[in-house]
């Protein structure tokens, strides 16, 4: 059985906190340590990312069943679950699908809605770097400069760049079946899909991903929940204004 990849931290309630697109549990690891003083952290790779396994089948419904089973493997009847961008669409789903195996749900920088496949220069990024004759990560940035200008996106990709073998350098993401996959990313929850528990969506105010014209979406699924928004902050809220990010989630779990 393919099982999910994960870290986890400290004692407590449980608390499962999903990466997104191209991301893996190391991105969380700091917000892992800051909570562990009252939750079991459980920082999870999602299915073609990080260390987790690699799938032809890669949609939300795989998604959030990889999950479930991660939570049954684990003994945990019920925890409260963060996801980020795609972990945030798996999280929704997973809620709305299993509504008694969760405490409180947090969903980062993302809506209910469909969202058309806009990852197109990050794909032509990475599917322009030769992995097998990379030398450094130096040699890949490079590379990816002359598609992707933004160096902070870069940096993000790069750390999945890991040694294969002593010489040979490897994406520790599953690229071809992502790129496969892409508009799979940006599935909408299906009409009826609710969940009445506690829920908070995080949006950052530079981010176009949730807008004020969304939130009677998110309260149709989720008819408790607090939309709060991060100043000063774009899709990766919680490395933009990490201060802020932390109060909001905290006042919340309090």
């Amino acid at each position: 059985m393919n099982q999910l990849h994960s870290k986890i931290i400290g004692q407590g309630e449980p608390m499962i906190i999903l990466h997104g697109l191209f991301g893996m549990l190391d991105n969380w690891q700091r917000y892992g340590k800051i909570w562990s003083d009252r939750f079991e952290v459980h920082l999870v790779d999602q299915r073609n990312h990080g260390r987790s396994f690699h799938s032809e089948r890669f949609d939300y419904a795989a998604m959030a069943h990889d999950l479930l089973l991660y939570m049954d493997q684990h003994q945990i009847p019920r925890a409260t679950i963060l996801g980020h961008s795609m972990g945030g669409k798996t999280a929704m789903l997973h809620a709305c699908v299993n509504p008694d195996r969760i405490n409180r749900l947090i969903i980062v920088d993302i809506a209910p809605k469909y969202y058309p496949p806009h990852h197109q220069e990050i794909l032509k990024a990475l599917h322009s770097v030769e992995v097998k004759k990379l030398e450094g990560r130096a040699d890949a940035d490079k590379v990816m400069a002359e598609h992707l200008p933004q160096f902070g996106v870069r940096q993000f990709l790069l750390k999945n760049l890991y040694w294969k073998t002593d010489k040979q350098l490897d994406w520790r993401f599953n690229l071809k079946e992502i790129s496969e996959n892409i508009e799979n990313v940006g599935t909408a929850l299906n009409n009826g899909l609710r969940f009445k528990g506690p829920t908070l969506f995080i949006r950052g105010e530079k981010s176009d991903y949730v807008l004020p014209q969304d939130y009677g979406l998110i309260h149709t699924h989720f008819p408790n929940a607090e939309i709060r928004t991060v100043e000063k902050a774009g899709h990766w809220v919680h490395a933009e204004n990490p201060q802020e990010f932390e109060a909001t989630v905290n006042g919340f779990l309090a």
